[in-house]
C-alpha cells in the first residue's frame, strides 16, 4: 500500500511539472508573439521570394501580423515586386500598402491562396510576352500556370493598372478608385474605374462603376457593374450583374450596342455575324454555363427595325448560333452589305455621263453595279448557325414590285444556305434556294429560282399601261457559278432560264407603242384602250460562261406578235438584245422595226433601228416627190405576222439546259 502511494505522489509531481513546462512555453509562445519584431523577418522573406522566383521582392516599410487559425493576417508597407528582365516594365507591383489573409489549409497542399487582399495605391504592370510567358506566373520561365498566387477578393482605395498582349494586339492601362462621399456625407460603397488604349488593335475608351470588393474568384456571387465603353468604332452601355469577374460563369446585363457594322464585332466576340449598315440595338445579354444569349433586343440596322432572340452555345465543336428576327419594315437598300453590295453604287452608276454610244456600252470600275465586294470566307469556318428572318414589308425604290421577304439561313461546315429565300413579288413569290460552299476557293454558288404566280399588273408599277394587264408569270431559274462575290459568280455562271405567261390579256395601247404603230395608238385614245388576249409569253435563256443568250423570247398576242434575239453578258455587265414587232393587222401609219436593246445593266440604252426606220423614211420621201398620197405606202403595214407555236416554245423552257437545242422563229413571228 505504502509502495502505492508513493507512485501516486510522484505521477502527481510529474504531470504538475509537465504541466508547468507547457504553461512555460505557452507563455514564453505568447511574449514572443506579443514583442517580436516581424520586421525581423523582412530580409528572409525577400530573400526567399527571389530565390524562388528569379525575382526581386522588396519590403521598404513595416511588416506586422495576426495570426489566427486557418487564416492568419499579414499586413506590409511600401512594397516592390520586379518584373522579369523581358518585361517593358522594371516593376510588377508597387504598393503603398498591402493586407492579406493567407489560407494555411491550403498552402501544406503548396497552393498560394489568399482570401482577402486589400490594396493601398497599388500600381500594377501585367504583361504577356509573344512567346506566351505571363509576368503574373512566379516561377522562373513564367510559364507555369499552378506557380500564380489564387485570389479571391480584393478591396482597394486608388490603383493603377495596365495589360499588354502583343500576340493579340492588347495594350490597356486603367484607373480604379473609391466613389467617395454622398451628398449626406455618408460613403459610398463601390469602385469607379477608367480605361483607355487598344483591344484587338481597335481604339479602345471605358469608364463605369462595380462593387465595392472585386470577387475575383467567387462564382456564386454577382457582382454589380455599369460600364460606358467605345471599341473601335462600336460603342456599348451595360448594367447588372457578372458573376466570376476572371473565369466568367454568369452573365445577367441590360445591353445597349452601336457601330457601323454588326460584322465589327467579330475580334471582339469571335462570332461572325453579316456585313450590315450602320446599327443600334438595345436587349437583354444572358450567359451561364456554355451558352450565351441575346434575348428580346431591338433596334435598327441601317433605315431597317429589327427584333427578337440570338442565341449562341459554345459548348460544341464550334460555337452554335440560333435566332429568330422580325422586321415590320426593311428597306432593300440595307440588305446591300450582306451580298457585297456598296450602297449607292447602282445610282452613281445610272448617273454616269454618256457622251456617244461607244461610252454606253463600255465599262468602268464606276459603271458595275453587281454586287463585287468578296465574301469574308475565313470566318464561315468559325461557327455554324441556323438563323431565320421575316420582313413584313420592304421599303423599294418605287419601280421594284417586292412586297414582304422570309429567309431561313443555315451555316454548316463553311457552307452557307438559304433555304428558303421568298420574296413576294407582284402578288406572287419568288422562292429561291442558294448554296454557297465556302469550303471551296474560289466559292462554288449554286442558285434555284422559282417564280410563282407573278401578276403581270403589278410587274411593272411605274407603267400605268401595265395596271390594264392580267395575266401571270411562271418560270425558273438554275445556275451554278464559281467567285468570292455576287459579280464573279454570274461572271463565270451556266445554267438556264425560263419564265412563262399562258393566257391573260395586257394593254393594247403597250403594244402599240412598242411597234410604235401611231394609227392604232391614235384610235385607242380616241376609243380608249382595249386590252388584247396574250397567248403566250415566253422568255428562255441558256447561260454559259457568264453569258444569257436568248433561245426564245416572244409575246404573242392576238394583235402581234413581238420576237427578240440577243444576250446578257454578266461579266462585261452589258445588254444586247433586239425586239422584232410583227403585226397580225393592217395599219395605215406605222414605223414598226427592230427595237435595240443595248449598253449597261447601269444604264441600258433603247433604241429604234436607224436603218430600217430610214429605209421606210427614204422611201416616203421619193415617193412624195411624185405623189403626196404616194408618201404612205412604206408606213402601212400590211401584217405578215403569224401566231407562234406557244405550246413548243414552253414546253422547250421545262427541259434541262444541257439537252436544250436553240429555238428559231417561225417565218415572219421572229427576225
Amino acid at each position: 500500500m505504502k509502495s502505492n502511494g508513493q507512485s501516486f505522489m510522484v505521477l502527481r509531481r510529474l504531470l504538475k511539472w509537465v504541466g508547468g513546462f507547457l504553461l512555460g512555453i505557452t507563455l514564453l509562445i505568447v511574449l514572443i508573439i506579443a514583442f517580436f519584431n516581424w520586421n525581423w523577418l523582412r530580409g528572409p522573406i525577400e530573400r526567399m521570394a527571389t530565390e524562388k522566383t528569379g525575382r526581386q521582392l522588396v519590403i521598404n516599410g513595416d511588416l506586422s501580423a495576426h495570426l489566427a487559425w486557418p487564416r492568419p493576417s499579414f499586413r506590409a508597407e511600401r512594397i516592390t515586386f520586379a518584373n522579369p528582365p523581358w518585361a517593358k516594365e522594371k516593376q510588377m507591383v508597387a504598393v503603398d500598402g498591402v493586407e492579406f489573409t493567407i489560407d494555411l489549409s491550403e498552402l501544406l497542399r503548396k497552393n498560394v491562396v489568399l482570401p482577402e487582399v486589400r490594396l493601398e495605391r497599388p500600381i500594377v504592370f501585367l504583361e504577356q510576352s509573344a512567346d506566351g510567358r505571363k509576368n503574373w506566373l512566379l516561377d522562373h520561365d513564367q510559364k507555369n500556370e499552378d506557380s500564380r498566387i489564387h485570389i479571391d477578393h480584393i478591396l482597394l482605395d486608388h490603383g493603377r493598372f495596365a495589360y499588354d498582349d502583343p500576340v493579340k494586339k492588347i495594350s490597356i492601362q486603367a484607373e480604379i478608385s473609391t466613389q467617395g462621399e454622398r451628398k449626406d456625407g455618408t460613403a459610398k460603397t463601390g469602385i469607379v474605374f477608367s480605361a483607355k488604349g487598344k483591344f484587338q488593335g481597335l481604339l479602345l475608351a471605358v469608364h463605369g462603376t462595380g462593387g465595392s470588393v472585386l470577387a475575383l474568384r467567387d462564382e456564386a456571387m454577382p457582382y454589380p457593374l455599369k460600364i460606358d465603353a467605345t471599341i473601335g468604332n462600336t460603342a456599348a452601355q451595360a448594367d447588372g450583374t457578372i458573376t466570376g469577374l476572371t473565369k466568367i460563369s454568369a452573365i445577367d446585363l441590360n445591353l445597349v450596342l452601336r457601330g457601323d457594322s454588326l460584322a465589327d464585332l467579330f475580334p471582339l466576340i469571335g462570332v461572325a455575324l453579316p456585313e450590315t449598315p450602320p446599327y443600334s440595338t438595345k436587349g437583354h445579354l444572358m450567359h451561364s454555363e456554355h451558352k450565351w444569349r441575346y434575348e428580346n433586343f431591338a433596334g435598327k440596322t441601317g433605315k431597317s427595325d429589327i427584333a427578337g432572340t440570338l442565341q449562341v452555345d459554345t459548348g460544341g465543336k464550334r460555337p452554335f448560333m440560333q435566332g429568330e428576327l422580325v422586321s415590320k419594315v426593311l428597306y432593300l437598300a440595307d440588305l446591300g452589305p450582306l451580298i457585297g453590295a456598296k450602297q449607292g453604287s447602282a445610282a452613281k452608276a445610272i448617273k454616269a455621263p454618256a457622251s456617244s454610244s461607244d461610252q454606253r456600252v463600255a465599262i468602268s470600275v464606276n459603271t458595275r453595279v453587281l454586287p463585287a465586294e468578296p465574301f469574308k470566307t475565313d470566318r464561315w469556318s468559325t461557327m455554324d448557325a441556323d438563323v431565320k428572318l421575316r420582313a413584313k414589308s420592304i421599303h423599294r425604290a418605287k419601280a421594284l414590285p417586292i412586297e414582304d421577304l422570309v429567309v431561313h439561313l443555315k451555316l454548316r461546315d463553311s457552307v452557307l444556305t438559304l433555304n428558303p429565300l421568298n420574296f413576294g413579288l407582284a402578288g406572287g413569290n419568288l422562292v429561291a434556294v442558294v448554296s454557297l460552299d465556302g469550303k471551296e476557293d474560289p466559292i462554288r454558288a449554286h442558285v434555284k429560282v422559282q417564280a410563282k404566280k407573278l401578276l403581270l399588273g403589278k410587274l411593272l408599277p411605274t407603267v400605268d399601261l401595265s395596271k390594264a394587264s392580267i395575266g401571270e408569270i411562271n418560270g425558273a431559274f438554275d445556275i451554278t457559278g464559281k467567285g468570292n462575290s455576287v459579280a464573279h459568280m454570274l461572271a463565270t455562271s451556266n445554267g438556264k432560264l425560263g419564265l412563262v405567261i399562258a393566257g391573260g390579256e395586257i394593254s393594247n395601247e403597250m403594244i402599240e407603242i412598242i411597234g410604235l404603230d401611231l394609227w392604232e395608238w391614235l384610235r385607242f385614245k380616241v376609243k380608249g384602250d382595249q386590252p388584247t388576249r396574250i397567248r403566250c409569253g415566253v422568255a428562255d435563256f441558256s447561260v454559259k460562261n457568264g453569258v444569257m443568250a436568248a433561245n426564245a423570247l416572244v409575246l404573242d398576242t392576238v394583235d402581234t406578235n413581238i420576237g427578240g434575239t440577243g444576250t446578257i453578258d454578266f461579266g462585261k455587265e452589258t445588254l444586247d438584245l433586239t425586239l422584232n414587232p410583227q403585226p397580225k393587222d393592217v395599219s395605215l401609219v406605222s414605223f414598226r422595226g427592230p427595237i435595240h436593246i443595248r449598253g449597261t445593266l447601269a444604264k441600258p440604252a433603247v433604241q429604234l433601228d436607224k436603218v430600217k426606220l430610214a429605209e421606210r423614211g427614204l422611201g416616203a420621201v421619193l415617193l412624195g416627190v411624185i405623189n403626196p398620197l404616194l408618201a404612205l405606202i412604206p408606213l402601212i403595214e400590211t401584217g405578215p405576222g403569224l401566231d407562234s407555236d406557244c405550246g413548243r416554245l414552253i414546253q422547250k423552257t421545262q427541259e434541262p439546259a444541257s439537252h436544250k437545242a436553240v429555238v428559231g422563229p417561225r417565218r415572219g413571228s421572229m427576225p
